[in-house]
């Protein structure tokens, strides 16, 4: 039983995390895509392909979130959020930014122990869709 709870707490916690990303960039939108531009300034990354991604990045963050912490489409949810992830670490690798990297990779790492544990994803929206 513990396990489920365990499981809950974990997904509630990397849900909140990406949920919270994409909730606080969305309504600045513009401003976060220009932030991050002048960060990808000096990287070999054009900006044809930084723009789209910085308008691309809030909302898949949000929805990863809400569909993680509901617990709807919770397999889909965390492949999604790792798959952002691992844009952003190559993203921060691309710029040297070395202080973010181990905060991407525990979110990672996180995201891989839910997807080998999802068997033990109870107390979901999922759970109630399949009876």
């Amino acid at each position: 039983m513990d396990t489920k709870w365990a499981y809950l707490l974990g997904r509630l916690a990397i849900g909140i995390s990406f949920f919270g990303h994409g909730l606080v960039r969305l309504p600045k939108l513009a401003g976060f895509s220009s932030w991050m531009v002048g960060q990808f300034s000096k990287s070999i990354l054009p900006e044809a392909l930084v723009i789209p991604f910085s308008y691309v990045l809030p909302v898949a963050e949000f929805m990863a979130g809400i569909l993680i912490i509901v617990g709807l489409f919770t397999r889909q949810g965390l492949l999604l959020a790792g798959a952002v992830t691992l844009a952003l670490i190559f993203g921060t690798t691309l710029i040297e930014n070395w202080e973010a990297l181990p905060s991407q990779l525990l979110h990672v790492a996180f995201l891989s122990v839910l997807l080998a544990y999802l068997p033990h994803n109870s107390y979901a929206v999922d759970k109630i869709i399949k009876k």
